[in-house]
């Protein structure tokens, strides 16, 4: 890959609803242009962006894929992107490194739930986009039934550029709508030939739209079409370019990523009209300062993603904004204002790589072994020349699932791998849960449960076993309760003797533990009574009626009595913690459970079926509102109902829904659930004894 100025690069995403086709289409692109030899099949595994082993074995992708090309004198780099939800992370990073997105749709499908969402997306980052109707050769494919789902749900700025030339098995090309011809696919050929009659009046009518759609990004066009002055190509062709630039115009191609039909025109359309670095401009920075895409400037690149290798090490991927980088020097990470060490640069294929002298302006690269630049991390020369660019936001992690190691061995290993696998998984968090010691996986869902999984064994050599969440559960009291605890036992020399008067009393939510004194006279030394505490203390983390850490309990320390010869800081701990688990049983001892605020995001025809779940998990709604066809639905709902929900959100809205939570409160859990809970510490607790 040589260097190319800013004004000769197109960096593109292809985004879409799993199975429409993106790799293929991919695959098909890079073969055309002869970036690639072999044309690959995602099916037998052999797709040049589809190379992780996980995506072998699910025949999809769950890795966005990079890849160049040359037409036209310019150089199309393409971001090949997972469709499926649980991956939605890498949507987030490819679009955080393109200036635009080729929205592909399966013609025999429609827009469907994924689509809308990347589509949503590419909104968040306000990317131009162009929309490829793939699989137009399969049985059931309607391009006008897709064409007015578009319309619906995005609007009049839909503009149909190719139209389709039979479907299913009678599909053989397209209709050029702006220079008003058809190409005939022949042996894979495209021929130029008449429109057919019977697609004259469509053609006309489409026409009519684009027109109508070119217009509005023209005021000059605006005035021709209100004239009624018909419009040439030429004008047609520069109002397209600039109504995709600015957004206010969604080209519409149609082909068959398989078939190879429309494919190369996508590409020509793609160099035509996707705005390149220099025409998208500046990019702000954090502290609203303005970065052009000039070679001669001083450095920014940004980094959008990270791939742990447990033998290369990490493989950072960037795009740059500004400036030129050459290889094996050095760059300042102004996020985190550290000084790295850079080896070769390297320009991607797939798993492939090739060496590059020196990247500039809109060039997409990577390079191996920085060791502490991040996903998001702004790259500059040195200290003196910093800037930080704003880092993409990625949904927050849903779904909780438990791992423990298989084995010892496993258990020795796991600690390293999932700090190195984190690094690449923006969208999964490690917690471990102080109430249960459970260690704790949050991911976007099942299918990225069972990635994360299977790159910890393959990547690491650490086997893990999943299962769903112990629930935090806490204990506390509900009344005050005095005890007088002496702890005494004579062994062959010196004995332990400890005495212990304390009051124990309830306390407000939330304000954890409390220990004070009221001890006169001495009669338990101020040595021993940090002593009491700490006993106080290690009892409340095991817990006394289901072995959960006791909170908002206030301990005083009111009369006591020692041996001058037997007494130690270790009798009084255990008086202390006898007195803990004797009061409590005297105390109306509760059992409390974590309670999220849960907001959950519908369409309005699912927002009946969405109450009635929260309802039927003791949810208790704060409130509604709706904007945009959409409804927000505020809850407050008890953690141990939660677990499972977003993999039941995705089933009863057909995957349109989303939720976040965080944990609200603490609150008295139902005694049917108590003594439930209670009951199985006591067996638990029963069979460790046997």
């Amino acid at each position: 890959m040589k260097p190319t100025s800013p004004d000769r690069i197109r960096n593109v995403a292809l985004i879409s609803h799993g199975g429409a086709g993106k790799t293929s289409l991919a695959e098909a692109m890079l073969f055309d242009a002869g970036a690639i030899q072999r044309l690959g099949s995602v099916d037998a595994g052999t797709a040049t962006l589809d190379w992780d082993p996980d995506e072998h074995k699910r025949r999809q992708s769950v890795n966005l894929g990079i890849a160049s090309l040359e037409t036209d004198g310019v150089r199309v780099t393409i971001v090949d992107t997972p469709g499926y939800a649980d991956f939605q992370a890498d949507v987030i990073q490819a679009l955080a490194a393109v200036d635009a997105a080729i929205v592909v749709i399966d013609a025999s499908a429609g827009v469907e739930v994924g689509t809308e969402e990347v589509w949503r997306l590419a909104d968040d980052r306000h990317l131009p986009r162009m929309i490829f109707v793939n699989k137009m050769d399969r049985e059931n494919a309607n391009f006008d039934a897709v064409l007015d789902a578009l319309k619906a749900r995005f609007g009049p700025k839909i503009a149909p550029v190719y139209l389709p030339i039979g479907s299913a098995d009678s599909f053989r090309g397209y209709v050029d709508v702006i220079e008003q011809h058809a190409n005939v696919y022949e042996g894979g050929t495209p021929r130029e030939a008449p429109i057919p009659d019977e697609m004259r009046g469509l053609e006309e009518s489409r026409r009519e739209a684009l027109v109508e759609a070119a217009a509005e990004a023209s005021d000059e066009l605006m005035e021709k079409y209100l004239e009624g002055t018909p419009f040439s190509d030429e004008e047609i062709t520069a109002a397209l370019h600039k109504g995709t630039r600015e957004g206010s115009v969604v080209p519409v191609f149609v082909g068959s990523a398989l078939k190879n039909i429309g494919v190369r025109e996508l590409t020509s359309m793609i160099a035509k009209h996707i705005p390149s670095p220099s025409e998208v401009g500046t990019r702000t920075t954090v502290d609203a300062r303005q970065i052009a895409p000039d070679p001669d400037a001083p450095l920014v690149a940004q980094v959008f993603k990270t791939i742990a290798d447990p033998f290369v090490g990490r493989l950072t991927y960037f795009r740059v904004v500004a400036g030129t980088l050459r290889g094996q020097g050095h760059i300042y990470n102004a996020s985190r204002r550290e000084e790295e060490r850079i080896g070769n640069l390297l320009a991607l294929r797939g798993k492939d790589q090739e060496t590059l002298s020196e990247v500039g302006p809109g060039d997409i690269a990577a390079v191996a072994k920085l060791t502490s630049t991040q996903i998001g991390d702004t790259l500059t020369a040195d200290r003196s020349q910093a800037v930080e660019l704003p880092r993409p936001a990625f949904p927050a992690p849903t779904l909780q699932v438990s791992i423990e190691p298989q084995s010892k061995a496993d258990l020795d290993k796991l600690g390293q791998a999932l700090t190195r696998l984190l690094e690449e998984e923006p969208c999964a968090q490690i917690h471990r849960e102080d109430g249960t010691g459970e260690t704790v996986l949050a991911a976007m869902g099942d299918a990225h449960v069972d990635v994360i999984v299977d790159r910890l064994k393959r990547k690491f050599g650490a086997s893990v076993r999943t299962g769903t969440p112990r629930v935090p559960y806490r204990e506390t009291i509900r009344k005050p309760a005095k005890v007088d605890n002496r702890f005494k036992r004579q062994t062959g020399g010196h004995g332990q003797y400890g005495h212990v008067v304390i009051e124990f009393e309830p306390m407000p939510s939330g304000t954890g533990f409390e220990f004070g004194d009221r001890i006169v006279g001495g009669v338990v030394p101020k040595q021993y009574i940090p002593a009491v505490e700490k006993g106080l203390r290690e009892a409340l983390g095991e817990g006394v009626i289901a072995g959960y850490p006791i909170v908002d309990l206030k301990a005083t320390l009111v009369d006591g009595s020692y041996h001058t010869v037997d007494s130690s800081e270790m009798a009084f701990k255990v008086a202390a913690s006898q007195a803990l688990k004797r009061a409590f049983p005297d105390a109306n001892p509760v059992l409390l459970e974590p309670v999220l605020e849960v907001e959950v995001v519908v369409p309005d025809e699912y927002m009946g079926d969405v109450m009635g779940q929260i309802t039927a998990k003791r949810g208790h709604v704060l409130g509604m509102d709706s904007s945009d066809g959409m409804q927000r639905l505020r809850a407050q709902v008890p953690q141990a109902e939660m677990f499972h929900y977003a993999t039941e959100l995705r089933s009863i809205t057909q995957g349109r829904g989303r939720f976040s939570q965080r944990v609200d409160h603490y609150a008295e859990v139902p005694h049917n659930i108590a003594d439930r809970v209670v009951a199985e510490h006591t067996r638990t607790a029963a069979g460790e004894k046997h």
